[in-house]
């Protein structure tokens, strides 16, 4: 397939964790004299419910060229599978229009698979990113289906690499580039203590005043959607373990995968019950807001990949909870733990004592989005792929 001097490069953003996966990508797109940056905003993204992830893009200066309404609301395995449908209708037809030289996908959500097959189908370079990964539970899955359907591969590191490589992709076409996430925390931490908006965290969360000028926890929990129908009991563990402590605490509601509604279920009765004025919580933060909170909290708590991926590079202690997860490298500032309220005081506890630990760079060293950008404008693209067996 030839391509024109200048690569038009179509990036699928789906949700809160795709937009600060690909942001630094997406700036190196647009910065790049031989690409063009097309983004269509898709899913959770669009919803407010979930923090209108599209009005956090707008801000950082990109303008959406499409947006895809593809949610069927219920958050149950039904949905999920009939939202990956509906993205497999929409997609088609905007990539028809836009007329993308290469589409970028992110990770391994439902949004994700929609736009592979999508791209595949239609003969459209397919680049993946975090791929190769191992985590255990259906997002594994997803990952290497799409790991198949994709044409050039940007894994995090040699060992997500090499995994690709075993699942017989064309070792010419897998580029060992770093996760472009640890490029917006080494931009934080280079910038070097940037205060925390006090102002905003009153404005946007709701509950209780949390200062983070003394030691805060900061807790995301998502439900598993191989455990789906226990995700109620598992977040109660978690809250029945904060209540124990009471330390102020700041707490996102979960993603939109199946399962969330009892998530959000279970806070919402353990709001109403307990009352408790240390937690604040909040729909979604801008990328850099959620990463200075990460660098400054005392522990992380539940089963977010950022607690595992930027974690490693920030050092920040965090307690691991449950099966999310599994098999997904990390660094020594994991200790994980089951859904066991005790159990997960207990190693909150250990980790605030420890304090911070030394940074590791097992996901690349934060420059991730100017080489996948400048592969993007140099690698061949071809969409006859060359398979190993």
């Amino acid at each position: 397939m030839r391509f024109p001097l200048v690569r038009k490069v179509c990036v699928v953003v789906g949700s809160r964790a795709n937009y600060g996966s690909i942001k630094s990508v997406m700036r190196a797109v647009q910065a790049h004299p031989d690409l063009q940056l097309q983004i269509i905003v898709a899913a959770s993204a669009l919803l407010d419910r979930f923090g209108s992830v599209v009005d956090v893009i707008e801000r950082d200066g990109f303008k959406p060229d499409a947006r895809v309404n593809m949610i069927v609301e219920g958050e149950t395995p039904v949905t999920m599978a009939k939202s990956t449908g509906l993205g497999l209708l929409e997609l088609p037809t905007l990539f028809e229009l836009l007329k993308p030289d290469v589409v970028v996908t992110v990770g391994d959500r439902f949004e994700t698979m929609a736009t592979a097959v999508a791209g595949a189908y239609m003969n459209i370079p397919l680049a993946h990113t975090m791929g190769g990964e191992v985590t255990g539970t259906i997002d594994e899955s997803i990952r290497h289906a799409i790991t198949k359907l994709a044409h050039v591969h940007f894994p995090a590191n040699q060992d997500a690499a090499d995994r690709i490589i075993r699942l017989g992709e064309d070792p010419a076409a897998v580029h060992v580039v770093g996760c472009p996430r640890i490029d917006l925390v080494s931009e934080v931490i280079s910038n070097g203590s940037a205060a925390l908006d006090g102002d905003w965290l009153d404005r946007e969360g709701v509950g209780g005043h949390i200062s983070t000028d003394q030691p805060f926890l900061l807790v995301s929990q998502h439900p598993v959607t191989t455990e789906y129908g226990r995700a109620e009991h598992q977040i109660n563990e978690t809250l029945m373990a904060l209540e124990e402590l009471k330390m102020p605490t700041v707490m996102l509601w979960p993603n939109v995968d199946a399962g969330s509604e009892d998530v959000s279920r279970g806070m919402r009765k353990f709001r109403e019950r307990c009352k408790p004025e240390y937690i604040r919580f909040y729909k979604n933060f801008p990328v850099e807001t959620f990463l200075r909170l990460m660098r400054s909290a005392a522990c992380l708590v539940g089963n977010s990949s950022a607690f595992i991926r930027e974690g490693a590079f920030i050092g920040t202690p965090a307690v691991n909870i449950g099966s999310r997860q599994d098999g997904r490298e990390r660094g020594p500032n994991v200790v994980d733990v089951d859904y066991d309220r005790a159990a997960i005081t207990a190693a909150i506890g250990k980790q605030i004592k420890h304090g911070p630990y030394s940074s590791a760079h097992i996901y690349g060293d934060g420059k991730a989005g100017a080489r996948i950008a400048d592969l993007l404008s140099t690698a061949p693209l071809h969409v006859q792929k060359r398979i190993q067996y």
